[in-house]
């Protein structure tokens, strides 16, 4: 059905005269009248009765007038969000991120970009690496802010952490300045669930020393390990964050995680989306 011709339907039914809307709409009458004997056509019904010189909607008229309106609301709409869309001072971005880089990294990042794209709006979700990067690959999310790299996405590094291990405060590890995993390797450990960023890299260390960790727990955010922590319940390996009371931290050796920015290659970025893409790259510290 051609929306062109729904609209001139719509002009149609609003004037009743055939002569005056095609001047109107600065078309031929005949090319009015044949528009709308093929929409007719197609549609199986008459759309307009003749009383003299004028048209008025048959029964069937009325009701398609109804649905026609809608359409063409909904092309203007369209129209209208793609339009803002395409405007990098106005569209939306979708930024999906670590539950640790929302206290510090990605709200400084939105502050500082709306100070310079007021208008930009954002659609934002947090959750492990395995549910923000499934976000991005779906096209629920535009980019993502996450660790480690993943191999299927495209990837900028932002900044390195540096990992420590959380112990409660008097533990005989606290007065240490720096320690391996292997050092704590008899105490019980409160982790990351499996499919968090920081649980790849802590399984990784523990291979890498040959620590086959007894878990006392398993978390979904790094306060709650904090938390655990000062509660006596183990020891823990988190990125850097609030101090907890209760809770020394002493820094793990070569122990380290980039944060970076993912997205996917070639697919079609709006400006917005870009142009935010483009700010957190400039920011990079690594």
């Amino acid at each position: 059905m051609d929306l062109q011709t729904v609209r001139w339907f719509l002009a149609l039914a609003e004037d009743g005269h055939v002569t005056q809307t095609a001047a109107e709409l600065r078309i031929s009458q005949p090319g009015l009248s044949r528009a709308i004997a093929r929409l007719e056509r197609e549609l199986g019904v008459r759309l307009f009765d003749r009383e003299g010189r004028t048209l008025r909607l048959s029964a069937y008229g009325a009701i398609f007038r109804r649905h026609a309106e809608r359409l063409v609301a909904e092309e203007r709409a369209a129209r209208h969000a793609l339009a803002q869309a395409a405007d990098p001072e106005s569209g939306e971005v979708g930024l999906a991120f670590l539950h640790t880089q929302g206290t510090a990294l990605v709200p400084e990042l939105l502050r500082d970009h709306r100070r310079e794209h007021p208008r930009v709006t954002f659609r934002l979700s947090q959750g492990s690496r395995e549910h923000i990067e499934t976000a991005v690959t779906e096209g629920r999310a535009d980019l993502a802010i996450t660790s480690p790299r993943p191999e299927s996405l495209a990837w900028h590094p932002l900044t390195t952490e540096r990992l420590r291990l959380a112990v409660p405060t008097g533990h005989r590890l606290a007065g240490r300045h720096r320690v391996r995993p292997s050092d704590a390797a008899c105490e019980p450990f409160i982790l990351m669930r499996p499919g968090y960023g920081l649980r790849s890299i802590t399984d990784e260390l523990f291979r890498e020393e040959g620590v086959r960790p007894d878990i006392a727990f398993e978390g979904e955010e790094a306060a709650t390990l904090r938390g655990l922590v000062a509660a006596g319940l183990g020891v823990a390996i988190v990125p850097p964050g609030e101090p907890v009371p209760g809770v020394t931290e002493v820094v793990l050796a070569g122990a380290r995680r980039t944060i970076g920015l993912v997205w996917v290659e070639g697919r079609t970025r709006p400006p917005a989306v870009e142009g935010f893409r483009r700010f957190v790259i400039s920011r990079a510290t690594v």
